[in-house]
């Protein structure tokens, strides 16, 4: 039987990979408390205990903002961290899957980014998810890397459940209208990792670094507009009357975003066959769920 070793289980799409992954064989899910990135050399024993023949690594310092100042912090879980499980997946012979972000860019031109594309991140989470990357490239294991970009689940916090909240709470709401990109379920990219997996052990061929995310593009306002559109649909209770269009300058961080968080997906659909169905109806599903609680 196939085994899998799922590391980062907690968060919003290591919720959803434990459905999706289930099929496949003997899924071993593994939080913070069993395999903490912040301590790198100890992932080898982690490893080496399981002997898996699928690694799915979604543990992540996701915390942008934080990331400028816990550098150290950063790189140990974000790069260190990666480079050996990938040492560990050669030597036992496993698919390493991980996850990456449009965040290696620096988000210039309007075009959707290709694989290929030169990387320059502008902050360190994007600098640390890189070095992350590079490592399993040239470590010679088998690889899966996925960059992705806006994910949500229904498994904790998320921008659409912000805006619904401070929406009950605000008659005007400000939301940035200058940074673009494609809002991607967990649950999407769960299903894509399992496709991609079974694919992958079956034709070795079509392992490597693919964009991930779902159809079409908006703006975090345009984003925010849907959300709020279609909860009055849902007869959910919104006082916000007025959606305000703001530049990123209005909203400084001590992080610098990408203004174009475009992906272009081509090659993964062509590799995988892989549906990327419009963000819209990942967003809807999401705020049926939520508004039928």
């Amino acid at each position: 039987m196939l085994k899998i070793l799922l590391l980062g289980k907690n968060g919003q799409v290591g919720w959803e990979l434990q459905r999706s992954l289930s099929c496949l064989g003997n899924v071993i899910a593994l939080g913070h408390d069993e395999a903490d990135f912040s301590h790198p050399t100890d992932l080898a024993a982690v490893v080496a205990q399981h002997k898996p023949h699928v690694i799915v690594n979604v543990a992540a310092y996701t915390a942008v903002d934080h990331a400028e100042s816990m550098a150290t912090q950063a790189y140990k879980i974000n790069a260190e961290s990666p480079a050996i499980l990938a040492q560990a997946a050669k030597i036992y012979g496993a698919l390493l899957v991980h996850y990456s972000t449009d965040y290696v860019f620096d988000g210039s031109g309007t075009k959707p980014w290709q694989e290929a594309d030169v990387t320059n991140p502008l902050n360190v989470y994007g600098t640390s998810k890189l070095k992350g990357e590079q490592a399993i490239i040239h470590s010679g294991c088998q690889f899966l890397i996925f960059r992705t970009s806006w994910v949500y689940g229904t498994r904790g916090g998320n921008f659409a459940k912000t805006i619904l909240r401070v929406a009950q709470e605000r008659d005007e709401l400000k939301v940035i209208n200058d940074q673009f990109g494609a809002p991607t379920g967990a649950d999407w990219l769960a299903d894509m990792t399992n496709r991609a997996i079974i694919q992958t052990l079956a034709d070795p061929h079509k392992q490597g670094l693919y964009h991930a995310t779902v159809s079409g593009e908006t703006t975090w306002h345009g984003y925010a507009s849907y959300v709020i559109e279609q909860a009055k649909l849902l007869n959910y209770p919104i006082k916000a009357q007025t959606i305000c269009a703001v530049p990123t300058l209005d909203f400084p961080t001590p992080a610098q975003r990408p203004s174009n968080s475009r992906l272009n997906t081509r090659k993964l659909q062509l590799a995988f066959n892989v549906h990327c169905p419009p963000w819209q109806a990942g967003v809807l599903r999401l705020l049926q769920s939520i508004t039928a609680v």
